[in-house]
């Protein structure tokens, strides 16, 4: 059995709705459709539906 760890390509903040995206290309997280608040200490959904790791049978 071959386990792979497979990346989020998108995330919401819980507080302000922030949305970013990540951005192959420059290795980097972009502002998708909202900002939110600029001030904001963003709470990213780290321990949410998302699972990083795929069994590939």
């Amino acid at each position: 059995m071959t386990v792979q760890v497979r990346r989020p390509t998108a995330r919401t903040c819980e507080r302000c709705g922030r949305q970013e995206r990540w951005d192959a290309e420059g290795e980097t997280w972009r502002i998708a459709d909202t900002a939110g608040d600029v001030y904001c200490i963003h709470e990213w959904d780290i321990n949410g539906s998302f699972v990083p790791f795929e069994d590939k049978l």
